[in-house]
Order: structure tokens, then sequence, then C-alpha cells
């Protein structure tokens, strides 16, 4: 396979490599087998025409995307693997014009691993931290677990008020026509939430069960749907019912039920005792933060954008996977605040540097240092695993791809890393 490697600037490189024409050729006939049916040519019967009839009735174009799909992910790898380079974020792709029976050429701008020049990393200076648990902290911890184990009632002899749950239908109309996602059935909003679009949810405070209402908003002139931004905007809402929160008790039986004691003393015990610990884990970690953010400080590099680029994208696809639990996938959630996606990577921005500045350095400190994990060290992280998820250990290996299996070792050397910084920092 003809390969060639530039670098075009610092960190960013050029890998130029063909697929030949047999190859190509072999795709399209993939291709063609895969997708025939889809085909309905005059005197054919549908899926039934050869491939060069469909070629000259369509031309061969009609293949070549979904070709190139089929050709590019191995000729891309075969050409990393020969150019040894790094690439710590996605490829931007290119292909030249396709010739028939010439070979196919593809470029890809890739962006390779900075070089980082480590400074100081052992014996950094950090201060002590320490937090307390005060009796107010008690207070609220338990008033959460009360919180938690609220009934909701229906009520019906009122009218709903802030922090009241109500159970709306809604439709959203622009100049009297509905949008796309602006419409819900037996919605649960918590008055008060700032869930939705700021000026919603005050103006249910006031309504009764049935009542139908128009709630009158303006979208913010940043918001995501470039058709609604700015617009002013009627729901039409009706309020099917609404509910309060009925706190229980904060006696024995409460803590008898939330917990494994029988008294409240116990149980305030057993929580400022957990409370405690979890303020002792915050200062650990705060204070390995604070060494890795020394070590990070004293180092030299050159972050490249597209890395940072994509650890954004990678932090709001795990937060569309988590909302996606509840329900709601990214656009909604969009709509709902009034937020833009940009506004959203904007807000990402800062702890995506962050987190790739770290793994850059704890990286380059690993290799000085020779850190790496044993067999025996990986396979009691993934016992320990599969007691996590209850699962057999043979079972979990046969599920845990190579790529996972690498990423699994990359966190534990990640952390070995961070324990070794901290193990040899000086608090005070």
């Amino acid at each position: 396979m003809a390969f060639k490697c530039e670098e075009v600037e610092k960190n960013l490189s050029k890998l130029t490599f063909e697929v030949s024409a047999e190859d190509f050729e072999k795709a399209i006939d993939r291709v063609y087998n895969k997708n025939k049916g889809k085909f309905n040519i005059p005197g054919f019967r549908k899926g039934k025409a050869p491939k060069a009839v469909v070629i000259k009735y369509y031309t061969k174009s009609v293949f070549y995307d979904d070709a190139l799909n089929d050709v590019l992910p191995g000729a891309y790898e075969a050409a990393l693997k020969e150019s040894g380079l790094d690439v710590v974020a996605r490829p931007e792709f290119d292909v030249e014009e396709i010739k028939d029976g010439e070979p196919v050429v593809f470029t890809a701008l890739v962006t390779t691993r900075p070089e980082v020049k480590l400074g100081e990393y052992k014996g950094i200076t950090v201060p002590k931290i320490d937090y307390n648990v005060s009796e107010e902290d008690v207070d609220k911890d338990i008033e959460a677990t009360q919180k938690k184990n609220a009934r909701l009632v229906t009520v019906e002899d009122r009218a709903a008020e802030n922090g009241d749950i109500v159970v709306i239908d809604f439709e959203g109309f622009v100049d009297d026509v509905a949008f796309e996602g602006g419409k819900g059935e037996g919605y649960e909003l918590e008055l008060g939430s700032n869930t939705f679009i700021p000026g919603f949810e005050e103006q249910l405070i006031g309504a009764k069960t049935d009542d139908l209402v128009d709630v009158n908003v303006t979208f913010p002139e940043e918001y995501h749907a470039e058709e609604l931004k700015g617009k002013p905007a009627v729901f039409k809402v009706k309020v099917n019912e609404i509910k309060v929160r009925e706190l229980p008790a904060l006696d024995d039986d409460f803590a008898s039920e939330v917990s494994e004691f029988d008294t409240m003393a116990e149980y305030r015990a057993d929580v400022k005792a957990k409370l405690e610990e979890k303020a002792k884990e915050k200062a650990e970690t705060e204070t390995q933060n604070a060494v890795v953010e020394k070590a990070i400080e004293n180092a030299e590099f050159d972050v490249p954008d597209a890395m940072i680029d994509a650890q954004v994208d990678n932090m709001l696809r795990d937060f569309a996977q988590r909302i996606s639990y509840q329900g709601m996938n990214l656009d909604m959630y969009l709509q709902y605040t009034g937020q833009s996606l940009d506004d959203m990577k904007a807000a990402y921005r800062p702890q995506a540097v962050k987190q790739v500045e770290g793994g850059l350095v704890l990286d380059a400190i690993a290799k000085a240092e020779g850190i790496e994990v044993s067999p025996e060290e990986l396979e009691l992280n993934l016992v320990d695993m599969s007691k996590k998820y209850n699962m057999e250990l043979d079972k979990l290996k046969e599920l845990i791809s190579d790529s996972e299996l690498e990423g699994i070792k990359k966190e534990m050397v990640l952390t070995k890393t961070i324990e070794m910084l901290s193990n040899n920092a000086v608090v005070e």
C-alpha cells in the first residue's frame, strides 16, 4: 500500500494512503450484494438487476459512499500502524477523485500526542485540608433522607404553590403554530425547580386541578433552536393533578425504616460517622488533586485544541446517556433549560482542559517512573468488578473487549501514579 506521512504543524500530521483498484472493486461488490434489494429497475424484478445494469442505470457512483465506508477503517488502521504516530483525537478524512480502475487515495489529518517536559513532581508541598462535620451537617443529611422518603399526596382543595409538584399536559406554539419538541403529557414538574424556561413555572402558581393555563414565555436569544431564538411562545397547559410531599416524622420509627438502627440517637450517630468518613475521603481526594495540579503547573506542554474538543464531546455523550435513564434526550434538555449546545460545550470546556492536561502529565510521569499494571493486579481488579456486578469472573472476561481491557489497565496505571505522587508529597 502506498503510504506517506508528513508533519503539517506541531502535533498535526497528514497521512496519505490508498486502497487498490482491485480492493475497492471488491468493496463495491459487497455493497451491491448487500443493497441490491433496494434497486428498482424497469424490466427486472426488484433486487434482481445485475450489478452492470444497476451501474448503467444509476452510474457506478451510486456505490461509492458505502464502498468508501467499507474500506476506509482497515486502510486507515494499517496506515496509522505504519506511521507509528500516537493519535489523540478523531481524524479528519478526505478522499481524492475516484477514477475507475485506479487506486483510491485517502488523506487523514491526525492530531498527535504532545510532548510533555516534566518539572518537579516528587516532594511537592501542598496545604493540609481538613473538613469538620457539624451537627447542622447531620441535620441536613437526615432531612434529605426524610425528603426522599416523603409520600406524594394529591391535594384537591387548593391551588398550586411553590414547591408543589404539578402533573401537566402541555403544547407550545409560536405564532399559533405548534413547534417540534414542545409537547408533553403527564409530565411531573416541581414548581420552583427552574427546570423549564424562565417564567414558565411561576405562571402555574395559583392554578387548580383541571385548569387550562396559557403560559406566555420568550425563548432566550441564545436558545439552541435557531427558529425559536428570542421568539415569544404560548404553552397551552392542562393541570391534571397537584401533589405535595408529606414528610415522615423524625422519630424512632423513621430510624428503623431507613436504617439498621432502632432509635434516632443510634441512627444520628451512624449518620455522623459516615459523614466524617466522607469528609476524610473528600480531604484526601482534594489533597491528591492539589498535588496533581502542582505537577501540571511544573510541566511544559502545549495541548492541541482537538484533544479538548474531543474530551468535551465525550463529556456531552456521558451526560446524554445519564439523562436518557430519566426518559429525556439532549434536545429535550436543551429546550427545557433554554440552553444551546454551544452553552453546554463552553461550560464543560474548563473541566475538559483540566482532564486533558492531567491525563497528559500523569501519563508522562507513569512512563518516567516505569509504573505498570501486573497481570496479578489486573486479575484482582477484575475479581472486584465481577463481585460489584454480581457476575461470574469468566463471564465478565468474555464481555470485556480488548479495547475496554486496555482502558481498565490505563485507569489502574493512572490511580497508581496519583498514589505515588501523593505518597511523595509534603502536606503541611
